[in-house]
């Protein structure tokens, strides 16, 4: 009964109104902090692993990027492994039926890393992370022909700008290096099919699964794990052995714990990835990797003592511009299509 009188009292006073005010708002800020941790971290995990992978192909001159890579993916299955094994996560496991239609889109995975890391090797950050755009170009294309989705005439406008940036900086390039470029355009293309095919390959992999389900972490253990035996045959057919066999980096500690960090960060960007899209939404996460390539441009060029004209800056800049511009018409162009389909 006094517990009863108590409530009352409260109601009459205004004081559970203002309670339940009280808790919304620490809810509020809750859900906003937890979006800015998780928004800080993918941006410091992205930046940093781009940045720590051009330091061990160029800085420590590094002629071994398929071994990197394999080397990178091992550490991320040894984690991940651990993790499930002592039930933080739970991952789905390996059958011969996932793993046959999952393997099209591994060899489109292991091709989109190992030409990153050949791209990397000859251009600077600043101009891989500009010429990344020309995917976004690919795939919009891709999809008109593949999905027959149709964009509105801002996000073919924000390509296009794309493209003419592309095309500007390689002109205004003081660095140029044609072997780079020819890798950075393949990578492109790579980028484009793996994010088309993973699209129709995922309902596919989740009926052959014993839970009829497929998250992140799986296909993150899926990945890794069929990239090994292709990476260690990709090892074999460039010939990298013989280079590993006699170059001294292997016997430097700092150089071990260098590429053991890119593993990690490699990882740290899938974790970090899904807990952002978690607490966000896909248009936001598109828009702050959009955002992110400016601060990882400049550290490029600063950390690297990249030289650049005037002209190559103003091209680089117009490019991550139109890249913000590209993520914003794509969420416009998606807030336009909802309504449309609302209103129907």
């Amino acid at each position: 009964m006094k517990a009863v009188k108590r409530i009352d009292n409260d109601v009459e006073n205004g004081k559970l109104e203002i309670k339940e005010k009280s808790i919304r708002n620490n809810m509020l800020v809750t859900v906003h902090n937890k979006s800015l941790l998780s928004g800080i971290a993918y941006c410091i995990s992205s930046c940093s692993m781009i940045l720590v992978n051009k330091y061990v192909l160029s800085s420590y001159n590094f002629n071994a990027g398929i071994s990197l890579m394999l080397y990178q993916n091992f550490v991320s299955v040894v984690v991940v492994s651990i993790l499930s094994f002592f039930g933080v996560i739970s991952t789905e496991p390996l059958t011969l039926r996932l793993i046959k239609v999952w393997l099209p889109v591994n060899v489109i995975f292991v091709g989109m890393l190992i030409t990153s890391m050949f791209s990397l090797k000859y251009l600077n950050v600043a101009m891989v992370t500009v010429l990344k755009n020309v995917t976004n170009v690919i795939t919009a294309v891709g999809e008109m022909y593949i999905f027959n989705k149709h964009h509105d005439s801002r996000v073919w406008t924000a390509l296009l700008l794309m493209i003419l940036s592309a095309v500007s900086g390689g002109i205004t390039d003081l660095s140029f290096h044609a072997t780079g470029y020819t890798w950075q355009i393949i990578n492109c293309f790579l980028t484009a099919s793996y994010s088309l095919t993973l699209r129709r390959i995922m309902d596919t992999a989740k009926q052959v699964t014993k839970s009829g389900n497929l998250d992140e972490f799986s296909m993150v253990l899926l990945n890794n794990t069929l990239s090994l035996p292709l990476g260690l045959l990709l090892v074999l057919v460039f010939n990298e052995v013989d280079y590993l066999s006699t170059t001294p980096l292997l016997q430097l500690p700092t150089f071990w714990i260098v590429i053991t960090l890119s593993g990690f960060l490699g990882l740290a960007i899938s974790f970090t990835s899904m807990w952002f899209l978690h607490q966000t939404s896909a248009t936001t996460y598109s828009l702050v990797g959009s955002l992110n390539k400016i601060p990882l441009s400049v550290a490029g060029i600063f950390l690297f003592n990249v030289p650049t004209s005037l002209d190559n800056t103003a091209s680089i800049f117009f490019g991550l511009l139109a890249g913000v511009f590209f993520a914003r018409a794509k969420i416009q162009e998606k807030s336009q299509s909802c309504l449309i389909i609302y209103s129907v």
